[in-house]
């Protein structure tokens, strides 16, 4: 995982982890990465699972080696007693959009949301309104990111209505949306005022909102075609409340777009996030959706315009259930 340069936040911390929801990610991500492997032909996986139990194990992650998208996965994790490591390297850009696009297709969601008020913990708990305080004018992905989000949306949004209502939630300055595209209603939410004046393309004032800290949009129910989320989803120390509020305000058939890249403020992030890797980041959101209600089943999709040479991007898509 790559961190933001802006305040020296680039080192990362160890930490050590009690949890099952490891457990289950691993396994779930073995099992997946093998067949991913076996059918290329091109990568060897060693899974070494055996002991692993429903009971809490204990798992050392080092964040700067998690499981990865673009190369070795998890040769540092270990459990004890047990042991797991794999590596699977995929050897083309095609493999990886693969791989991306599979995690989400066989998720074997456990019976319970897993994920608990410790896995939402971030190593700096100060209030979320003193760290966006400031305004911050800078873009957080680089622009071949930008590019490609945006190209998405112009695709995703054509499908839908002529001029569709639109809410951008955690948004800032710029919400990346396409220049083709007319609204009839653009609506926004964010932590920082200054920042949502400038943005363009709000036909309303938006609002700040601390979805930390009330997970409440200020929206009528049906209100909107498309709810987006552009690098914060891993921010959210509510999701499951902040998901519910999203099927919410989303119409019948309305569409919620989560993107992410491999960039944050680790301070920040919760720690489920920034102690696993980009594969797994696609399991976690999907289990938002799912774990909300009222969705179909989430998609995940690979857009990254050029895979090791320009950030990543990634989106986990689902509508609103009819």
């Amino acid at each position: 995982m790559i961190f933001f340069e802006e305040e020296d936040l680039r080192a990362p911390r160890r930490h050590k982890y009690t949890r099952n929801i490891y457990a289950y990610l691993m396994m779930m991500m073995t099992t997946m990465m093998s067949r991913l492997v076996r059918a290329a032909s091109t990568s060897h996986t060693t899974t070494n699972n055996k002991n692993i139990s429903n009971k809490t194990t204990k798992i050392n992650i080092d964040r700067r080696k998690v499981l990865g998208l673009f190369g070795v996965g998890l040769s540092s994790i270990s459990s004890s007693p047990n042991k797991i490591a794999f590596a699977a390297k995929a050897s083309s850009a095609e493999q990886q959009k693969n791989a991306i696009s599979q995690v989400l297709k066989d998720p074997q969601w456990p019976p319970i949301y897993p994920f608990t008020t410790k896995d939402m913990g971030r190593y700096d708990e100060s209030a979320d309104s003193f760290f966006y305080e400031q305004p911050r004018l800078v873009k957080h992905i680089d622009d071949q990111a930008i590019d490609a989000l945006t190209k998405y949306y112009s695709e995703v949004f054509k499908t839908s209505v002529e001029k569709p209502k639109v809410l951008d939630i955690c948004s800032s300055w710029i919400s990346h949306y396409p220049s083709d595209v007319e609204f009839s209603r653009c609506a926004g939410t964010g932590m920082n005022e200054d920042e949502l004046l400038k943005n363009p393309r709000f036909t309303e004032k938006p609002t700040v909102v601390d979805l930390n800290e009330t997970p409440k949009l200020p929206y009528d129910d049906n209100s909107f075609d498309f709810v987006t989320n552009a690098v914060s989803v891993d921010y959210l120390t509510k999701p499951l409340e902040v998901m519910q509020e999203v099927r919410r305000v989303l119409k019948p058939g309305g569409r919620a777009i989560m993107s992410f890249s491999n960039r944050c403020f680790p301070t920040k992030a919760v720690s489920i996030w920034t102690a696993t890797g980009d594969l797994d980041h696609i399991w976690i959101v999907g289990a938002y959706y799912h774990f909300a209600n009222g969705f179909d089943p989430p998609e995940g999709i690979d857009i990254s315009p050029n895979p090791g040479r320009s950030d990543p991007m990634y989106v986990v898509t689902a509508v609103k259930s009819v």
